[in-house]
């Protein structure tokens, strides 16, 4: 092995190991990461840490990219586990089981993409592609129903300015879909993750405590009003 890929993988190696050090702070501190507190757990000093990450935001954006491909991986994985590919509703529950399961599994990592803003960052566009990822598997169930006619166009009424933005969401991202159905595909991307959050945050304290069954419950009437199965 090279002296240049010896150097490569320590560097890696390093990178990996900051990267779990703050991850131990989110858990703590939530993103109120420190790069000093970080070097100091590691036995580094704090301008050694600036050789991998130059600032705390860029440190931040290596956690929210790795936060989001793994949630990403998660939907992917939990939509490939259906085998029979016209099973929408099978398709849509397991990938939004699994979007539940890492959320409970990672909660500090769950709330540095959806929780509160952290002040003074804001997110570059090296976030954009990862954070694709899970919306992409969940419009594609969408797509694959409306391609194979499983699931027909709603005649919902959008308003003018919407109209325009979800034109403008299907022809970069799902040519051919019908703009109130981009619209439908959108309410269950945010009735998913706002049904995530509502647990993971502690609303539902003291209101329902089967948690698993509500969540199932939400996500099916979700599909029937996206269209994936029909309305009973």
């Amino acid at each position: 092995m090279s002296a240049g890929s010896i150097r490569a993988r320590v560097r890696a190696e390093m990178i990996d190991e900051i990267k779990a050090t703050a991850r131990g702070y989110l858990a703590t501190d939530g993103a109120n990461l420190s790069l000093r507190a970080v070097a100091r757990d590691m036995g580094m000093v704090s301008s050694a840490l600036y050789r991998y990450f130059a600032s705390r935001d860029d440190l931040l954006t290596a956690l929210i990219i790795d936060g989001y491909n793994a949630l990403g991986a998660a939907a992917e994985a939990g939509d490939a586990a259906v085998a029979d590919r016209t099973d929408l509703l099978g398709r849509w529950l397991s990938t939004c089981r699994a979007v539940r399961d890492w959320a409970m599994a990672t909660p500090a990592e769950y709330a540095l993409l959806f929780g509160s803003p952290v002040p003074g960052y804001r997110a570059p566009n090296d976030t954009i592609p990862a954070a694709a990822r899970t919306p992409t598997v969940l419009i594609g169930i969408v797509k694959d129903g409306y391609d194979t006619g499983a699931i027909t166009a709603p005649d919902d009424e959008l308003p003018e300015d919407v109209r325009a933005d979800l034109a403008g969401l299907r022809d970069r991202a799902i040519p051919g879909v019908p703009e109130a159905l981009v619209a439908r595909g959108m309410l269950g991307w945010t009735q998913l993750f706002g049904a995530v959050s509502f647990e993971l945050f502690g609303q539902l304290a003291n209101v329902v405590e089967a948690r698993a069954a509500y969540f199932d419950h939400q996500m099916r009437r979700t599909a029937v009003t996206i269209g994936l199965v029909p309305a009973s």
